[in-house]
């Protein structure tokens, strides 16, 4: 069992910067990909950055050069830092594990984080 508890979001200028942490406990081993995904109304749900155990990044095109994802020396917490933040980044945002063990796939989600970009 993998427990994720998102914080951080909130309200937030169109151009400011916000920064969410998923703090990870239970069963973290190695190898491992988490990641941060978003929901806006009506819009499907998103990656918006992830990382593997191994310490590679990956993001879309949207938010590239905008947010950046880590994670704290002891490996059980998961940050989110975005800057420039526009309007269109309005959504839930959730924290995912996933781990493939043989044939089997474990995944865990976060209860999310409203972020709001507003004026």
């Amino acid at each position: 069992q993998v427990q994720l508890v998102e914080s951080g979001g909130g309200l937030v200028q169109p151009g400011g910067s916000l920064r969410l942490s998923c703090a990870a406990s239970g069963s973290i081993f190695s190898p491992y990909v988490m990641g941060w995904y978003r929901q806006a109304p009506g819009k499907q749900r998103e990656l918006v950055a992830s990382i593997t155990s191994g310490g590679s990044t990956n993001y879309p095109d949207s938010v590239k050069d905008r947010f950046t994802i880590s994670r704290d020396g002891a490996k059980n917490t998961v940050s989110l830092q975005m800057n420039s933040l526009k309007p269109e980044d309005t959504a839930g945002y959730y924290c995912n594990y996933k781990k493939v063990i043989l044939s089997t796939i474990n995944e865990y989600w976060g209860q999310g984080t409203q972020v709001t970009v507003s004026s």
